[in-house]
C-alpha cells in the first residue's frame, strides 16, 4: 500500500463568520492523481492556499512526507493556479529561467529543463515570444511548463484543462500521466469530471467546508454500484419478453448503441443472478449488450450532494 505522500489532520479555517474548512482530513499517497472534487465554496481552493502556504489554518496540521510543512517545502511544490500569472512583457524563455532559478534551479538545470519541457511540448519555436503575443491556450502551455520545471514531488493543478481545446487538453493530459510515471505526485482539482474519470485513481469530496468522501476511486464505485445490468437485444421472431419483465424489474434504457435494437436496464435484487438472466435472453434473441452500470464520479458527485441536502 502506499504511504501517504501529503497527510491532511484535523484541518479548520474561518474567515470571520464564515467556515471555510471543517475538521478536514485526507490523506494523498506517494505518485497517485488525486482529485478534489466539491461546488463552488466548498472549500477546495482554501485547502489548496493553505498546501501552498498562502494563508495558514485555524487548527490541524499538514504533513509533507512526514514533516510539519514549513517554507523549506515551497520548493517542493508546484502550483498552477486557476487564475493564470506571467508577465506578459517578458519572453517565454526569460519567463521560465526566471521562475525555475526563483525555485532553487541553478541556471544550468533550469535552461536544461526549459528546453527539455519547451521540446515535448513541440513549442521550442516560442521561446523567443512575448507572454502577450500567446494566445490563452498558448500562454496556458506555458504556465504548465513554469509549474513543473524544478520536478517538484507535489503538484497542484487547478483547472488545468481551462481554455485549452481538446487537442491540446489531450497534449497536458499525456504530460500528467508521464509526471505521475516519473514519481510526482498530483493533486487535481477541477469541476470537468471526465477528466477525472480518465486520469485519477483517487478522490475526495469537500461541500461547504467538510470532507464527504474520500479514498480510492474503484473502492468509492464499488460502494456507490447497484447491480443493474444495461441490456441490448435483438429478439428473435415471435419472441416476446412479457414473462422476463414479469420476473425481472426492468425499465427502458437510452445507452447508445449501433444495432436498432431492444433496450432495457434490468435491475437485480441479491438474489437474483445475472448469468441467469443472460442464459435466458441468450435463448430467446441475439444479445448486443450486456454490461454492468458502474457509477461515474459525476453519479457519485450528485448523489452524494443530493444525500446531504436531503438530511438538512
Amino acid at each position: 500500500m502506499n504511504t501517504p505522500l501529503l497527510q491532511i489532520s484535523n484541518l479548520s479555517k474561518q474567515y470571520g463568520k464564515q467556515c471555510a474548512l471543517s475538521d478536514v482530513s485526507l490523506e494523498i499517497p506517494h505518485g497517485s492523481i488525486f482529485g478534489l472534487l466539491g461546488p463552488n465554496g466548498a472549500g477546495k481552493t482554501t485547502l489548496i492556499r493553505i498546501l501552498n502556504q498562502i494563508i495558514f489554518p485555524d487548527g490541524g496540521e499538514v504533513r509533507l512526507d512526514g514533516e510539519p510543512l514549513s517554507p523549506a517545502h515551497i520548493s517542493h511544490i508546484g502550483y498552477m493556479p486557476e487564475e493564470r500569472g506571467l508577465y506578459k512583457n517578458m519572453t517565454v524563455s526569460e519567463q521560465l529561467l526566471y521562475l525555475g532559478q526563483l525555485k532553487g534551479l541553478s541556471r544550468q538545470r533550469a535552461e536544461e529543463q526549459l528546453d527539455f519541457w519547451l521540446n515535448r511540448l513541440e513549442i521550442a519555436h516560442w521561446k523567443g515570444k512575448k507572454l502577450q503575443e500567446l494566445s490563452k491556450g498558448m500562454a496556458q502551455k506555458v504556465q504548465f511548463v513554469a509549474t513543473v520545471l524544478h520536478r517538484p514531488k507535489l503538484l497542484i493543478f487547478d483547472e488545468v484543462f481551462s481554455g485549452l481545446d481538446p487537442i491540446n487538453a489531450e497534449i497536458i493530459k499525456d504530460q500528467v500521466l508521464y509526471l505521475r510515471e516519473q514519481g510526482a505526485t498530483i493533486l487535481f482539482s477541477t469541476h470537468r469530471m471526465e477528466s477525472v474519470e480518465s486520469l485519477c485513481d483517487h478522490i475526495a469530496l469537500l461541500n461547504r467546508s467538510k470532507l464527504l468522501l474520500s479514498g480510492e476511486l474503484k473502492t468509492i464505485k464499488r460502494q456507490f454500484q447497484e447491480d443493474t445490468y444495461e441490456v441490448g437485444i435483438i429478439p428473435n421472431e415471435g419472441v416476446s419478453f412479457e414473462e422476463f419483465k414479469s420476473r425481472y424489474q426492468t425499465t427502458a434504457a437510452q445507452f447508445p448503441t449501433i444495432h436498432n435494437e431492444e433496450k432495457w436496464l434490468v435491475h437485480l435484487t441479491k438474489e437474483q443472478d445475472p448469468h441467469q438472466v443472460l442464459f435466458y435472453l441468450a435463448e430467446r434473441g441475439k444479445i448486443t449488450h450486456f454490461n454492468q452500470q458502474i457509477p461515474s464520479v459525476s453519479d457519485i458527485f450528485i448523489q452524494t450532494i443530493q444525500s446531504v441536502k436531503s438530511e438538512e
